[in-house]
C-alpha cells in the first residue's frame, strides 16, 4: 500500500511541475529498457556499487517492465528511449533486435539501437537505421564509452559515424568521466571524433559530467552537438560532481540544444527530482519547455517543436 501511495504522490508531483511550467508532455531522451536478464545484471551491479558506479546507488524504480512503461505515461512522458549497450563483442546486434521488438509493441518509445567496435558493425547499424518491413528504422543510438571501454575513434567505427551523420540519427554517448573515469572517457577522444565527423548529431549524456565545461565548449564549436541533462544538478550528483555555477549562463545560451534525460529507472531518487533540479536553475519556464519538450520534439519531428509555444500566455516573469 505504501508503494502505491508513493507512486501516486510521484505522479502528482510531476503533474504539478508540468502544470506550473506550461508543459502538456515531456520527452525524455535517456531512459533504459533492455532485455530482462540484462537489466537484472545491471541492477545487481548497481546494488554491489561496482567500480564503474563507485558509491551506494539504490534503484528507485525496480518494477516490472509494463509497470515502468505505465509509470512514464502517467508522468506525461510522451516519447522516451530504450537506452541499452553492449560491454563486449557479439551483443549489440542481439540487443538491437530486442529494442526493435520493444519499440514495435511500445509505440511511445523511440526505436533505439546501439553499437560496438567489431567486425560487422557497419552492416547491423545500417540495418537498424534502414529498418525492415513493418518496423521503422532506429530513431536514436546509444554509445557507452565507459561500459564498453572502447575508443570512439576506433577505425571499425569510422564509417558507422559517417553513416549516422548522413542519416541524421542522433547518438547519445556516455563520454564524460562520471561517475568513474574510463580509459576512453573525457572530451579529448570526442573532440577528435567530431573533428572528422562535424555533422554527427551527438548527444552528450549527463551533460558530460564531470567535464561539463569542456563538453559545453564542444557544443559551442559544433552545431549538431547536444547535451542531455541526465542526473545533472540533482542533489545526488551535486555531491560528487557539482556543476560550476559560473557556467549556468552558457546553458541558457545553448537552450535549444539541451535535452531532458533522467536515467529512469536506474536513479536513486524520485523522477520529479530531476525536473525540479532543472527548475531551480532559475532559467525560466520558456527554457524549461524547450529542454523538457520542444527541443526533443524538433529533433525527432514530433508535434510541438521549438517555436510552437504550448502556453503562449504564460506570465512567467523569467521569460
Amino acid at each position: 500500500m505504501a508503494d502505491i501511495a508513493g507512486r501516486e504522490d510521484g505522479i502528482e508531483a510531476v503533474r504539478r511541475f508540468r502544470e506550473r511550467t506550461g508543459l502538456p508532455d515531456l520527452i525524455d531522451v535517456h531512459t533504459h529498457f533492455m532485455p530482462e536478464r540484462v537489466l537484472r545484471k545491471v541492477w545487481a551491479y548497481f546494488d554491489a556499487a561496482g567500480p564503474l558506479v563507485g558509491r551506494e546507488w539504490p534503484i528507485s524504480y525496480r518494477q516490472e517492465e509494463d509497470e515502468r512503461v505505465a509509470l512514464l505515461r502517467a508522468f506525461g512522458v510522451r516519447a522516451y528511449t530504450s537506452m541499452l549497450y553492449p560491454h563486449k563483442p557479439g551483443m549489440a546486434e542481439w540487443l538491437n533486435g530486442w529494442a526493435a521488438g520493444f519499440a514495435a509493441r511500445t509505440p511511445d518509445c523511440l526505436r533505439t539501437a546501439t553499437l560496438f567496435p567489431e567486425d560487422g558493425v557497419e552492416a547491423y547499424v545500417r540495418e537498424a537505421v534502414e529498418g525492415s518491413a513493418g518496423i521503422g528504422g532506429a530513431r536514436i543510438f546509444k554509445s557507452h564509452l565507459q561500459v564498453g571501454a572502447y575508443d570512439p575513434n576506433d577505425e571499425r567505427l569510422d564509417r558507422v559515424w559517417g553513416l549516422l551523420a548522413e542519416a541524421a540519427v542522433p547518438v547519445v554517448m556516455h563520454c564524460g568521466s562520471g561517475p568513474a573515469p574510463g580509459k576512453y572517457t573525457g572530451p579529448e577522444p570526442v573532440g577528435r571524433l567530431l573533428a572528422r565527423h562535424p555533422r554527427l548529431r551527438l548527444i552528450v549524456a549527463h551533460l558530460g559530467m564531470p567535464e561539463y565545461v569542456d563538453f559545453l565548449d564542444l557544443a559551442e564549436r559544433y552545431a549538431e552537438v547536444r547535451l542531455d541533462t541526465t542526473m545533472a544538478f540533482t542533489d545526488f550528483s551535486e555531491d560528487f560532481a557539482p556543476f560550476p555555477g559560473e557556467a549556468t549562463a552558457r546553458l541558457a545560451d545553448l537552450g535549444d540544444r539541451i535535452l531532458l534525460g533522467t536515467d529512469f529507472p536506474n536513479i536513486p531518487y524520485a523522477y520529479v527530482h530531476q525536473l525540479e533540479a532543472l527548475e531551480r536553475l532559475g532559467l525560466g519556464h520558456e527554457w524549461l519547455r524547450a529542454v523538457c519538450y520542444g527541443n526533443g520534439a524538433q529533433l525527432f519531428g514530433l508535434a510541438g517543436a521549438q517555436g510552437q509555444d504550448p502556453n503562449p500566455e504564460d506570465p512567467d516573469p523569467a521569460r
